[in-house]
């Protein structure tokens, strides 16, 4: 087996200089910083100094900067105290639709305790970014408690119109929360926000430090008693010793973040116009509002775990976003949206040069390792018999119980066999299909005439013949 390449760095390794800080710092800065003995101060002394640091990173003053076990639990955190000081302001909670789980749910949860406490969700456009005029309908429709909107998309790495979008929430008095997870050291910092969220996973750091900055003059109030620690935002202390190292991963980071930048950025350039080259596969996101080191594709007809097990045997180790290998069996929430193909996902996050040196040759091994892989997966896809509701040319395809991607190779098979038919009905009950088959129909010149919902279970969709191109079957007759 080749040796690993890595091109997931969504959740680690740590920068080298964090990690020979963390080491150190597991003597020096171990004790519990509320001690007054020599240990304690020490530890408080240090725990202060990295605060600043990453204080001055994000543009606020080191006691508006909160440190929690990770930048999920920021995120909640933030959203939590924010809806509860402007509970008598506003009920309505409005965010992106590709917008964190997290917050997303969160909304979801606050809208089935009452209504009243509705989310809307602010559609975006098919790069992922939100469509500004449904954001200012929503700031001007009144009583919103909390605008959220990320400062990027982490899986397609799409920069949202953060600027734009924070005057808007301004002018209507609405509190902005800006999630800036993905982006945080790899692109300047956001400061048009009220609130900050961040990782310092995405510079390097260790991933179980979050950050949360609380600007000046922000409402904010978490309900129930007052916590003891971090500015009473948290119940515990952070580890000072993990502190320390995300402070010296932000100062290694911040000292070659242009330089770091600008390779990345060329690197997953080359990436996207290989990539895209390959048939059958889409590239998502936006090709130059972007973050420097994040890409997405997604491939007909193959399940995006088949394509990471394959290429890890490359040695080249990625990551999906589909419905394929999650445990929910739900669709990426962020694809769906933007109305891309959600099978057959992989996802590139590229990891800082100081802590994947190789990532060159990694970048120019992916496109042929991936076209292998697909080609692999696709085997056999077409020759021989299929199921008898594939082969026969029937009218209605029923899919119901296969999940994806088996309800579009089983609407690519019926196609091919009956190449002039004007229409076939496909019943499937997956939620991925929801999103794949009108991406499956753009990609391949088909036309969906209608999607209705059965009442004795699953969607039906209308997929008329259309101007079918070569995407379709991805071989020759």
């Amino acid at each position: 087996m080749p040796s690993s390449l890595l091109l997931d760095a969504a959740q680690g390794p740590l920068h080298p200089a964090a990690r020979e800080t963390l080491l150190a710092a597991v003597d020096a800065g171990w004790a519990d910083p509320r001690r007054l003995y020599t240990e304690g101060r020490r530890a408080r002394a240090l725990l202060d100094q990295a605060r600043e640091i990453l204080a001055n990173g994000l543009g606020v003053r080191p006691v508006e900067l909160s440190l929690h076990p990770s930048g999920a639990d920021a995120l909640a955190v933030a959203l939590e105290g924010l809806v509860h000081a402007r509970r008598r302001h506003g009920r309505r909670l409005v965010a992106g639709a590709v917008e964190h789980s997290v917050v997303l749910r969160f909304g979801q949860a606050r809208a089935a305790r009452d209504p009243a406490d509705a989310l809307a969700v602010v559609p975006v456009d098919r790069h992922g970014a939100i469509v500004p005029a449904a954001w200012d309908a929503e700031m001007s429709a009144g009583d919103v408690a909390v605008a959220c909107l990320q400062h990027a998309n982490g899986e397609v790495g799409t920069l949202q119109p953060l600027a734009e979008a924070y005057a808007v929430a301004r002018s209507a008095g609405v509190p902005l929360l800006c999630d800036a997870q993905a982006s945080l050291g790899r692109v300047a910092s956001p400061h048009t926000a009220d609130v900050v969220v961040g990782s310092a996973a995405s510079f390097a750091g260790p991933p179980s430090i979050g950050l949360l900055a609380v600007r000046e003059g922000t409402r904010f109030a978490l309900p129930g008693h007052r916590r003891e620690a971090e500015h009473g935002r948290a119940e515990s202390d952070p580890w000072v010793p993990l502190v320390l190292a995300a402070a010296e991963a932000w100062r290694q980071v911040e000292a070659e973040r242009e330089r770091e930048s600008r390779e990345a950025s060329e690197l997953v350039e080359r990436l996207r116009h290989r990539v895209g080259l390959i048939e059958g596969v889409v590239v998502a996101g936006h090709p130059e509002k972007r973050l420097p080191h994040v890409l997405t594709a997604s491939a007909l007809y193959v399940d995006g775990e088949t394509v990471v097990h394959a290429l890890a045997r490359e040695g080249l180790l990625v990551a999906s976003g589909s419905a394929c290998t999650a445990s929910t069996l739900e669709p990426s929430h962020v694809l769906a949206a933007m109305g891309v193909l959600t099978q057959g996902n992989v996802r590139i996050t590229l990891p800082l040069a100081a802590v994947a040196p190789e990532r060159a040759t990694a970048v120019d091994r992916f496109p042929a390792a991936l076209a292998e892989a697909l080609a692999a997966a696709r085997a056999g896809l077409w020759p021989g018999s299929g199921p008898d509701d594939v082969k026969s040319s029937t009218a209605t395809l029923d899919a119901r119980g296969s999940l994806c991607p088996q309800p579009i190779i089983d609407l690519a098979r019926w196609w091919r066999r009956n190449p002039d038919a004007p229409g076939v009905r496909l019943v499937a009950d997956d939620e991925a299909a929801r999103a794949d088959v009108p991406a499956w129909c753009r990609m391949t010149g088909r036309e969906l005439q209608e999607v209705r919902d059965l009442e004795e279970g699953g969607t039906a969709y209308l997929v008329g013949r259309g101007r079918p191109t070569d995407q379709e079957s991805l071989e020759d007759d």
